[in-house]
């Protein structure tokens, strides 16, 4: 069976949203899942005016395990899920990123397929390069990543167009992923749970 982890941050619920969309469609495809949160760090930005589904989100999560390094050692692929932040992850997910250099360094995330989605509040607010910048890290990693591409119809849907990975504009309202986001964050989940068998099926045959 094909280890999927997702790991994410969300501050409002969006980012949270797609993480359990993902988590559903690899569990349909038969991956065995783990979903966790990265943790805050306790000075992580707040939107003014969305201070009361900042709180409504840290209770919503409370029941999700933390994400850890070893969570991504178990794994065979891997989704990442972040706010935009000035065109850059949130620090927390980049806090976690650095975290990950005593399992990284040795190799141990070596051939995992990973891909990363995100939720900004505008249309050109840093969808592509937070997700970029993501994809450097996996790099280091000696990771393969595998972005959505314009690979499936899903992705010509009006609220969706980004290839690096899915991307939901909420306009700093909580609870407002589209549904076109949501169905190509399934179709993303779905796309590394296919490669990360192929890959994982090589690994033990060579």
């Amino acid at each position: 069976m094909t280890r999927i982890t997702i790991a994410y941050f969300s501050s409002t619920g969006n980012v949270h949203r797609l993480a359990e969309a993902a988590a559903q469609a690899a569990l349909k495809e038969g991956a065995e899942v783990r979903l966790r949160r990265i943790a805050g760090l306790g000075t992580d930005t707040v939107v003014p005016g969305t201070e009361d589904a900042v709180t409504a989100q840290t209770e919503a999560a409370r029941d999700v395990p933390v994400a850890t390094p070893e969570d991504l050692v178990w794994a065979d692929g891997i989704l990442l899920g972040t706010p935009v932040r000035f065109g850059l992850p949130a620090p927390p997910v980049s806090a976690f990123v650095d975290s990950t250099a005593s399992v990284s360094i040795p190799g141990l995330l070596a051939d995992k397929v990973v891909s990363a989605f995100t939720s900004g509040s505008a249309p050109h607010g840093g969808h592509e390069t937070t997700l970029l910048a993501l994809y450097n890290a996996v790099c280091h990693w000696g990771s393969f990543v595998v972005a959505n591409g314009s690979s499936d119809p899903v992705l010509f849907r009006e609220e969706n167009g980004n290839p690096y990975g899915s991307s939901s504009v909420t306009r700093n309202r909580p609870g407002n992923v589209h549904e076109d986001n949501i169905a190509a964050v399934e179709y993303q989940a779905r796309r590394v749970v296919r490669a990360a068998g192929i890959v994982a099926r090589g690994l033990a045959g060579a």
